[in-house]
């Protein structure tokens, strides 16, 4: 049960501390954009069942899969998109470190 928990809240910390470090001039907007790519998370409404504790997400939701996590790097080389870029691998990354944390692969 704590494993979920400590996931979500490390879903806003850690966009809390890559914007205080990298944009402490713009710490909000760049927090609430790293945040709001939380929303990658609606393709697991098209899952049977919605949310399922022991499942990992890389590789079996459809905005989670490998060629998408691939475009969310190359929005790293667009100055505008570099935020969304970075909250998406944020995210990636959370969730793959969740997956190692339940014995994955």
């Amino acid at each position: 049960m704590l494993r979920p928990i400590i996931h979500i809240i490390l879903h806003f910390a850690a966009p809390a501390v890559i914007a205080r470090i990298a944009y402490p001039n713009n710490f909000a907007r760049a927090w609430l954009i790293m945040a709001a790519t939380m929303l990658v998370d609606l393709d697991h409404l098209i899952a049977d069942p919605i949310y399922d504790a022991g499942r990992c997400s890389i590789g079996f939701h459809p905005l989670h899969q490998y060629p998408m996590i691939g475009i969310y790097a190359l929005l790293l080389l667009v100055p505008k998109l570099r935020l969304i870029g970075i909250g998406l691998l944020l995210h990636m990354f959370l969730d793959v470190t969740d997956c190692f944390w339940m014995g994955w692969p």
